[in-house]
């Protein structure tokens, strides 16, 4: 567990580093992106391996209902997380559209999972997600939304998230739980 909790702890850190200390962050200049990329990247790493090795308590788990809510919500995961929002004519005017899209991932993988683990990483990702979007709007007060797009865009990204969601949950099955049921 404790490589599950590092990765998560190295993952809110190199993605907040940049508005917590952004004098440091950019005194590092360009190869401060390498570094930043290479902390997301053992991150990552740490995850998976901590997740894999963990055995925490189960409260709950799959069920045929559960999985189809979490494959529902995993297409308007894909969707807000593409340029549709931003290109689109339903959800432009959205500010953190790929943020929101990381948190309706995180809790349409607590919807099925329901182990301790499962927990810390979600759980821990989706809350990132909600204070990585507070600490933008902190910093950042004034935006100014995309221009508003054809409704054509939402309807091709959606699609496209549909198919996505395919090929996604076909490497799932491959690597892990089948998430089709």
């Amino acid at each position: 567990m404790l490589l599950l909790v590092l990765g998560v702890v190295l993952w809110w850190a190199a993605h907040l580093f940049k508005r917590l200390a952004p004098d440091a962050r950019a005194s590092m200049g360009d190869k401060g992106k390498g570094l930043i990329a290479l902390a997301l990247l053992a991150s990552i790493v740490l995850m998976i391996l901590g997740y894999r090795m963990a055995d925490g308590a189960f409260f709950w788990g799959r069920h045929p209902a559960t999985v189809g809510i979490n494959n529902l919500i995993m297409i308007f995961a894909l969707y807000f997380t593409s340029p549709g929002p931003k290109k689109g004519a339903l959800f432009y005017k959205m500010r953190h559209p790929m943020l929101f899209g990381f948190l309706l991932w995180a809790v349409a993988h607590l919807l099925v999972n329901g182990d301790v683990e499962s927990f810390v990483l979600f759980g821990g990702l989706g809350l990132w997600a909600v204070v990585e979007m507070l600490v933008i709007n902190r910093a950042e007060p004034s935006w100014t939304p995309p221009a508003k797009g054809p409704i054509r865009k939402d309807i091709i990204f959606l699609v496209a998230s549909v198919v996505l969601l395919g090929v996604i949950g076909y490497i799932h099955g491959l690597l892990g739980p089948v998430p089709f049921g």
